[in-house]
């Protein structure tokens, strides 16, 4: 899974007073069963990118929502790799007994 997101002014304060959110955002992942494999700080759209796994979507939802409620974020993006042979594989099956409305 990866993370986009943005901090608040307050977390930012955190930041810059020498807050280590390496080793932070390893301890979360480590909570629900996964692993940290990187974290970048970043310019653009969002301040921070986080790459990780988890076991599966109860934990990383899990570990999303316990940092959206945390306050510290904004613009909190998940994104989720997908096996694409099982996406088609259900798409297929769908396509062929789905009506469209009209």
């Amino acid at each position: 899974m990866t993370i986009l997101a943005n901090y608040e002014p307050h977390a930012a304060k955190g930041l810059i007073q020498g807050s280590d959110r390496e080793a932070a955002i390893k301890t979360v992942f480590e909570s629900v069963g996964g692993k940290m494999a990187g974290i970048m700080f970043t310019r653009g759209a969002y301040d921070v990118v986080v790459n990780g796994e988890v076991p599966d979507q109860a934990a990383g939802m899990g570990l999303a929502l316990a940092v959206r409620a945390s306050g510290s974020v904004t613009d909190l993006v998940v994104l989720e790799e997908l096996d694409m042979k099982a996406v088609l594989a259900a798409a297929n099956k769908a396509a062929r007994v789905y009506k469209p409305a009209g």
